[in-house]
């Protein structure tokens, strides 16, 4: 795996670093494939039970694609007569969202400064945000005259709904970390020298959690957003019936009744 993104197991949490800082972490090929295939490691392994994802430096989470890398890439294009590098949304930015939202376990993004474009999608498709208070965010694409990517049609007008998604994508500015959080962007606001101890205690305690249920969780808020009552209602049942027989649920049964704090195993 590249050195622009670090990736490290310890006690459940997989921790992924976006480690560009020189570039405000800009997303060049590189750094890419390797967030890609950490993000589908973090999924893939059964013993990782929430996952953090961060990046270094204090002035950007993620500004998107590299477009300095980009301007070569689109010369190279035009040059074959391809179309290729717009292949990076197949091949590099649905992959990484697709594991970010399916994995079958929470995810948390620590957001230290500019999540833009793309790192704003990659923001999006976590399941819990801290925020530091200097972070900020931006859709950026109707900028540089493109349209959205990496989910952000699907989780932004969710979040804030869909008139003020329109706002921030056709009329794209830097949503500060205030705005974001009275928006429901940020789940957490905390002190920008703080933010990186908070993600981490935020994920820890999610990794020491029921990993099943959380799993459910996530999967019964993606369903209910596109199907009906009725059939969320039985989404609800299937899901309720495999958390019940889990052994984290017979644990925290037990120890509610010995009045002692559970610990969960993750299955």
């Amino acid at each position: 795996m590249a050195d622009t993104v670090l990736f490290e197991v310890s006690d459940g949490l997989a921790t992924i670093t976006l480690n560009r800082p020189e570039a405000m972490n800009a997303l060049d090929v590189v750094t890419k494939v390797a967030l890609r295939e950490a993000v589908r490691s973090a999924a893939d392994d059964p013993g990782v039970r929430a996952v953090l994802l961060t990046a270094a430096g204090e002035r950007a989470f993620c500004v998107g694609q590299d477009l300095k890398e980009h301007i070569g890439l689109l010369a190279t294009d035009r040059e074959a007569g391809g179309g290729q590098t717009m292949s990076t949304v197949r091949e590099h930015y649905n992959p990484i969202v697709r594991a970010l939202a399916g994995m079958a376990k929470p995810v948390v993004a620590g957001v230290n400064g500019v999540a833009a474009g793309a790192g704003f999608g990659f923001a999006l498709a976590a399941d819990y945000r801290v925020v530091a208070d200097t972070a900020s965010f931006n859709t950026s694409f109707a900028g540089v005259a493109l349209t959205a990517d990496s989910g952000i049609s699907w989780t932004l007008p969710r979040l804030v709904g869909p008139g003020r998604a329109a706002d921030l994508l056709l009329f794209p500015r830097g949503v500060k970390a205030q705005e974001a959080y009275d928006l429901g962007i940020a789940n957490r606001l905390v002190p920008a020298a703080e933010l990186r101890a908070e993600a981490e205690k935020v994920a820890r305690a999610l990794a020491a959690g029921p990993t099943v249920a959380y799993a459910a969780l996530k999967e019964s808020l993606a369903y209910g957003f596109s199907h009906s009552f009725e059939e969320t209602l039985e989404k609800e049942d299937e899901l309720q019936t495999r958390a019940g027989a889990s052994e984290d649920h017979a644990i925290a049964v037990q120890a509610f009744v010995n009045k002692e704090k559970p610990k969960y195993l993750g299955r």
